[in-house]
């Protein structure tokens, strides 16, 4: 799906017209009305305004696919699960249970993590989870520091 398209189908399903967005956002109804009709793309300001008002990450509304990973935990994230910045807009590289407010939730070693994420996985032995987790989470974001 496009952008226009997504943002369409998201300001119905969140029961608002182009005049409450463009209160929310800051912006004409006319603005809106292009966007919806594929004229133009909100700026960056703009799209992160509209993933906070709508729950959804940039990539989302631009009609990207994202398989997105917790670049803390490596566990699957969907935007309902992502951490949040103090303004409200999601993180796409964080899980809400490692990032929230702008931090990290838990100051803990990669140990740590490891032992952490062990009883949320489903599939597996314990060991060969364990292995996984140690070898994932070097490769991850928070870790390669």
């Amino acid at each position: 799906m496009t952008f226009k398209e997504n943002f369409a189908d998201l300001r119905k399903q969140a029961g608002l017209s182009q005049n409450d967005v463009a209160e929310k956002v800051h912006v004409t109804r006319q603005a809106v009305s292009r966007w919806e009709c594929g004229e133009t793309v909100p700026e960056i300001e703009t799209l992160q305004a509209l993933s906070g008002l709508f729950g959804v990450t940039i990539n989302d509304l631009l009609g990207y696919p994202t398989d997105l990973a917790c670049q803390s935990c490596g566990m699957p994230v969907t935007p309902d699960q992502m951490g949040r910045f103090p303004d409200g807009a999601l993180n796409e590289h964080y899980c809400k249970w490692c990032w929230d407010q702008g931090k990290f939730v838990r100051d803990c070693t990669m140990e740590e993590m490891v032992e952490q994420c062990l009883p949320h996985m489903p599939f597996g032995t314990p060991e060969e989870n364990r292995a996984f987790l140690q070898n994932l989470l070097p490769t991850l974001e928070r870790w390669k520091k």
